[in-house]
């Protein structure tokens, strides 16, 4: 792989995740820009606050203590604060005020008063701490020292501008008696939100524009390997009848014959595994629900010698795959995007961006087979988007023509009921319960609970077996492939390689069979 179209996939990678998590930003504050409302104000809803003391009181509010606010941020454009709220006890009067922290303390010295030490509003709850006193305080509206403040009966409405300082929120009967008990709503306002969400927007699609051509151009080149490499015609790693196909670990062991497996890129298989003989294509798939072979094949031989325990270590060893994968994933999806927009006008799949996106899905597999979902070789996976004489290979034939009508509904619409099997068989999953004590606060509690994908209970079903019998169950390698088989197949459909739909069946075994031509013997067998 040419440095410098790595260089340019990471460098494409960082800036267009950097523009999305920017553009996540944007979302985020545009959509509190629009939910600012009565007034401007992005308000909560009403709440009952209530305590035995002569004052429910805020902790300290320090906006940028010692500091002032920067000359491009005029004034007015901080933000701004709305307390809103009316007396819970009839026949009395409320005061709401803000003032500076220290004279706040000053007021309230030797006064029971409550301050708010935690605040949740899903389900709303309040912590107080208590603030022992006896003195009885003078009525708070005859004081001078407060910013802003609001009195009378009623709902009494408090608007107050932020301003750098430490600041404290007062509430108290007007007659400053106690208890006190107040429905309060509390709203906050900001016209730096809209800049703000601008600001985003912009920078992350330019990031997005510098980082989504460096990708394409990255995997354009990466994509340019040449056609597959040749391997001997004898030795272990011999070649299958068409001269082309990797045959790592050739003697599996006895279940899967004798002779060579089959070569996963020879078409359509070349031949009965140990016999030598060729047998002609397939004809091309037809119709939506073809049982024709598929024109993605995914094999993977297994090595008679595995390690007994080496299985439980290989996720680690496999991390630095697991992060070059991360980025190939990432660029997948990019360059699928693209290659949508090619097959819509001219119908065709660019040739260097289906080698890239094949070669992505091969290294996902070598990296799967080796650590996660099959276990069934030792051998670290070479870091190649290229074809190697690996034991696992994927490989899809390159389609000449595509659709541009099946383009607009293929990878999401008609995909639908493989991506729920696929879903089964290799994603984990995780509900949700409402627990026993149903509702707390108003608010329902709920405990979740998760579950493990099928194929990777069963790789590790077969490493259990492997590390206690120091052997590999045969026909649990065979339906792990073809599981895998299965979840390869859709990722091709998907990623929009082909036009033919994946067949709903199980080919399992090392290598694609396909079942369908006379003369070629069940999956798995001899």
């Amino acid at each position: 792989m040419k440095p410098s179209r790595i260089v340019m996939l990471v460098l494409g990678t960082l800036s267009a995740l950097l523009g999305l998590g920017l553009l996540a930003g944007a979302a985020g504050v545009g959509w509190l820009n629009f939910q600012q409302r009565d007034e401007g104000y992005f308000t909560s809803s009403t709440e009952r606050f209530e305590a035995s003391s002569n004052a429910i009181t805020s902790v300290g509010l320090d906006i940028m203590a010692g500091q002032r606010l920067p000359d491009v941020i005029p004034s007015d454009s901080a933000g701004s604060i709305l307390i809103r709220g009316a007396s819970g006890t009839a026949g009395k009067d409320i005061f709401i005020g803000i003032a500076p922290q220290p004279d706040m303390e000053r007021y309230l010295e030797g006064v029971k008063r409550s301050e708010i030490r935690d605040l949740e509003t899903r389900p709303f709850r309040v912590a107080y701490r208590e603030i022992p006193g006896a003195r009885a305080p003078a009525r708070p509206s005859a004081q001078t020292f407060w910013t802003a403040s609001a009195t009378g009966a009623g709902t009494q409405e408090l608007r107050w501008d932020l301003r750098p300082g430490s600041w404290a929120i007062v509430v108290m009967n007007a007659d400053a008696s106690a208890p006190i008990a107040a429905e309060l709503q509390g709203g906050i306002r900001s016209d730096l939100l809209w800049p703000l969400f601008v600001g985003l927007l912009i920078s992350g699609i330019v990031l997005l524009a510098v980082g989504v051509p460096l990708i394409v151009a990255g995997a354009m080149g990466l994509g340019r390997h040449g056609p597959p490499p040749q391997y001997p015609t004898a030795g272990p790693h011999a070649a299958g009848p068409g001269g082309t196909a990797p045959l790592a670990n050739a003697a599996a062991g006895p279940q899967y014959g004798a002779g060579p497996p089959y070569g996963a890129g020879t078409p359509y298989g070349g031949g009965v595994p140990g016999s030598g003989a060729a047998v002609p294509p397939p004809p091309p798939a037809v119709g939506l629900f073809s049982n024709a072979p598929y024109p993605a094949r995914l094999s993977g031989h297994l090595d008679p010698g595995l390690s007994r325990w080496m299985w439980l270590v290989k996720w680690f060893l496999a991390i630095p795959h697991l992060i070059v994968l991360f980025f190939l994933w990432f660029a997948l999806v990019i360059t699928t995007i693209v290659a949508w927009f090619a097959i819509l006008f001219t119908a065709r799949y660019p040739r260097s961006l289906f080698n890239f996106n094949v070669g992505v899905l091969r290294w996902s597999w070598r990296v799967s087979f080796y650590a996660f979902s099959a276990i069934g070789t030792d051998r670290y996976p070479p870091f190649t988007l290229a074809r190697t004489d690996y034991p696992a290979d994927f490989d899809v034939d390159y389609p000449e023509h595509l659709s541009r009508g099946l383009v607009l509904v293929k990878s999401w619409l008609l995909a639908i009921p493989h991506l729920l099997i696929v879903g089964v068989l290799a994603g984990n999953s995780r509900t949700w319960a409402a627990s026993d004590d149903d509702f707390a606060g108003g608010a329902a509690r709920y405990s979740s609970g998760g579950g493990v994908a099928l194929i990777s209970l069963l790789a590790f079903i077969a490493g259990v077996i492997l590390l206690f019998t120091g052997s590999y169950l045969g026909s649990l390698f065979d339906l792990l492939l073809g599981l895998n088989r299965w979840v390869y197949r859709v990722a091709a459909y998907v990623a929009l390689m082909r036009d033919e739909y994946p067949p709903f069946r199980l080919d399992m075994g090392p290598a694609d069979f396909y079942g369908t031509q006379p003369g070629n013997p069940p999956r798995g067998e001899p």
